[in-house]
């Protein structure tokens, strides 16, 4: 008897599991006629993805163009994965903004500190990484697959 696989998609419930379960996704995003996929540590939390990331030409980029999908995998074998996709539009929160955007950084900061305790504080692993960016998650959707004996 071999294994046969059988695919399924996810309930909104089992995506968010997913997301609050791993730690590692990619950012995916275009300008003009490439695209650009990058792995970035994240948080899952309150219905958004929050992330940090530095200055350059990825932040240039999603200034103008901020709609992203984000990517996150489970996968144990060939035939037994779980895969969820985010489609939304990327924010930068400004720390020095309103009070709006002031408390917005501050979740984020909180979130991220969830997962790296000493981020944006002088014992940082990763100083440059000052920008926090937050994704909130509307549009998301998963598939799976398993195997079970034909």
């Amino acid at each position: 008897m071999s294994d046969a696989p059988t695919f399924a998609v996810l309930t909104t419930a089992q995506c968010h599991a997913l997301l609050a379960s791993q730690q590692v996704g990619r950012l995916a995003f275009t300008f003009r006629d490439r695209v650009d996929i990058e792995p970035v540590h994240y948080v899952f939390r309150d219905d958004r993805i929050w992330g940090r990331t530095q200055h350059g030409t990825k932040v240039q980029i999603l200034s103008h163009h901020p709609w992203v999908a984000f990517e996150v995998d489970q996968v144990e074998a060939l035939f037994t994965w779980q895969s969820v996709v985010v489609h939304g539009r990327i924010e930068f929160p400004d720390p020095a903004g309103s009070p709006q955007e002031q408390a917005r950084y501050a979740a984020g900061v909180a979130a991220f500190r969830s997962l790296v305790p000493e981020a944006f504080t002088p014992h940082d692993p990763t100083p440059d990484r000052d920008l926090v960016f937050m994704i909130p998650v509307h549009d998301v959707a998963g598939r799976a697959a398993t195997t079970r004996r034909a």
